[in-house]
């Protein structure tokens, strides 16, 4: 079609079809595809593009004309504002909708595959259900220390008091260590000019205790205050059991640096996930929603259906959580991990729970699965849980020449964990089920557990899904 039947600035009436995987509404103008951020299906809009592409454009609500029957109103003052929160519009019956159809659409379309898309798991809660959060600093109109988060696309500074997603006591510390470094005469980061002292506030804290770990991102690794911060924050919120300075004098939109000096408490929190004891640093990785976590791991476990003869390999494993947490099922736990600190945790994990049945091995997962299949290593189940971008072709070569009779993927990316399962169904593995589990409500992010079995066995001895 014409592409100039569509203007940039120019007012449409839309209604829109759908939502897009990255959250933005779906409607058509004169035969083009237009993507609408925070609307929802069925609402009808007066809207304006802002961008006109090849095969689509762009536009932004100017007015919703008819609501559609999934909106509400959101709760939070800093929506559309604070890149965080795509779909805090919807009810959360709408989004779990909108998140089982991003996740049977990218199988089918991106993946080829027709097996079953399961139920959605909701996450247990869909409040303050972080654990972690890193607020960014700036100054206010007053010149007043202030904490945040970025707006969508940009390094703009969004000044958020409460954010819903983070639990209530963060917000609270948030605000001492805020009005602390104005005592202390500390200056904001400015990524502009590369200037100034603190970078981000950064929080975790562990759901089982309630305990909480205040981490500082500074350009220096000494502060002229240390002793009386950290006397004056722990005085006002028992809660903190751990100060950490992390230095990152780099100019980049990294946030954490690699040193870290604990000033006051702790070295690390502790917390439990899946009766698996962890122990976290700043720079830990850690899922987000504990409770969530605990749920898609679960479902994880119960995809694999170990037996008690069985080898099981946990490649991507991390501190090794989903292994440890499966150990008891199994005759054998080797877990591989390319993060020398990551693995040095999952032994001690290992070792504080009594596990005996386990290793862990430093190694990228393509390399490790390639070397273990050289010794002989034929796992009876392998569990893959990679990061964002997904598997890489060797490691999905080697697990599939290794002969699991399973294969369970756990994914934060339906697209790339669709592509991940069109290349095991090439080399023999049929995908018997999905299972989306939402981790993170009010954003578009999405997670799923997939399994595969061997297609020379087929469902043979396999129960129920």
């Amino acid at each position: 079609m014409d592409n100039a039947s569509l203007q940039k600035n120019q007012a449409v009436r839309l209604c829109i079809e759908s939502l897009s995987s990255d959250g933005a509404g779906v409607a058509h103008a004169n035969g083009m595809a237009v993507f609408v951020p925070f609307t929802a299906p069925g609402d009808v809009i007066d809207a304006k593009v802002v961008k006109v592409c090849k095969t689509h454009a762009c536009a932004i609500v100017q007015r919703v004309e008819t609501p559609g029957p999934g909106r509400i109103r959101p709760e939070c003052p800093v929506f559309g504002k604070c890149g965080g929160c795509a779909l805090a519009h919807l009810s959360y019956e709408e989004e779990l909708t909108q998140k089982q159809r991003f996740v049977a659409d990218a199988m089918r379309r991106l993946g080829g595959l027709s097996c079953e898309v399961l139920p959605i798991l909701p996450s247990p809660c869909q409040r303050e259900y972080r654990n972690k959060a890193q607020y960014p600093l700036c100054l206010d109109g007053e010149g007043h220390i202030r904490a945040g988060f970025y707006a969508a696309r940009s390094h703009r500074v969004v000044p958020c008091g409460q954010c819903m997603l983070q639990p209530h006591i963060f917000s609270s510390i948030t605000a001492t260590v805020c009005s602390l470094l104005e005592q202390f005469g500390a200056s904001v980061y400015d990524e502009a000019t590369h200037t100034g002292l603190v970078r981000h506030i950064y929080l975790r804290c562990a759901v089982r205790t309630g305990k909480v770990m205040v981490c500082l991102v500074c350009t220096k690794a000494r502060l002229g205050f240390e002793k009386e911060f950290c006397a004056a924050l722990t005085a006002a919120h028992p809660q903190v059991c751990s100060v950490v300075l992390n230095v990152n004098p780099a100019a980049t939109n990294v946030i954490l640096g690699s040193q870290c000096r604990t000033l006051w408490g702790e070295d690390t929190l502790a917390d439990t996930l899946c009766g698996v004891p962890v122990q976290l640093s700043p720079l830990s990785f850690y899922q987000v929603n504990t409770l969530g976590a605990e749920q898609l791991y679960r479902e994880a476990a119960r995809m694999a259906q170990l037996q008690p003869g069985d080898v099981l390999l946990d490649l991507y494993c991390g501190a090794g959580t989903i292994g440890l947490s499966m150990a008891a099922g199994c005759r054998q736990l080797i877990g591989v991990e390319i993060v020398p600190q990551a693995v040095e945790n999952a032994r001690a994990n290992a070792a504080r729970m009594g596990v005996s049945n386990a290793r862990f091995l430093c190694a990228d997962a393509g390399g490790a699965a390639q070397k273990l299949l050289a010794e002989g290593l034929r796992p009876d189940v392998v569990v893959l849980d990679p990061p964002r971008k997904g598997c890489d072709e060797a490691t999905l070569d080697a697990v599939a020449a290794m002969a699991p009779r399973r294969v369970v993927m756990v994914s934060c990316n339906p697209a790339t964990a669709a592509r991940d399962a069109a290349r095991l169904a090439a080399l023999g593995y049929v995908a018997r089920a999905v299972r989306p589990v939402d981790m993170f409500p009010r954003t578009r992010h999405v997670e799923c557990v997939a399994c595969f079995d061997r297609q020379e066995t087929g469902t043979a001895g396999a129960g129920p899904l």
